[in-house]
């Protein structure tokens, strides 16, 4: 499969400078190269913001009644961390955080209230390359 193969997906990335720093993510519509949602920055981490993007591609389907799509992400964990709906962070609690923790519980309640879910998969940078959504800072 090549990455212009790919259709009925949306690809999800986040970029952190510094861990904690200023953390953004967003999501790209792989059939147009649109992109469908950004949010931040806000300070978090990567795997925060990898997390909160898939949940937010999810809750934003469920909210436009989308189904039969997929979405990809580069991030194992935040894949796992869905799975379990539960977001495994260490950030600490501190004013400058507080917004990302707020969203984190957000997230969580969403996952555990909903039952809406599409198939999440790891997108293979590998053989396809960057994923659409990132934001080019490596």
């Amino acid at each position: 499969m090549t990455q212009r193969s790919i259709t009925r997906a949306w690809a999800v990335d986040a970029s952190c400078l510094g861990n904690p720093g200023p953390m953004e993510y967003r999501g790209v519509d792989l059939t147009t190269g649109h992109v469908i949602f950004h949010f931040g920055p806000i300070k978090g981490t990567n795997n925060i913001g990898e997390f909160l993007a898939i949940v937010h591609a999810m809750a934003l389907m469920y909210q436009r009644g989308i189904t039969g799509y997929t979405i990809y992400s580069d991030s194992v964990n935040a894949q796992l961390w869905v799975k379990k709906q539960k977001c495994k962070t260490t950030l600490k609690r501190e004013p400058e955080t507080e917004q990302a923790l707020n969203l984190i519980q957000r997230a969580e309640t969403w996952l555990k209230t909903h039952s809406f879910r599409v198939p999440v998969e790891k997108w293979n940078t590998k053989e396809w390359g960057e994923i659409p959504a990132d934001f080019g800072r490596k």
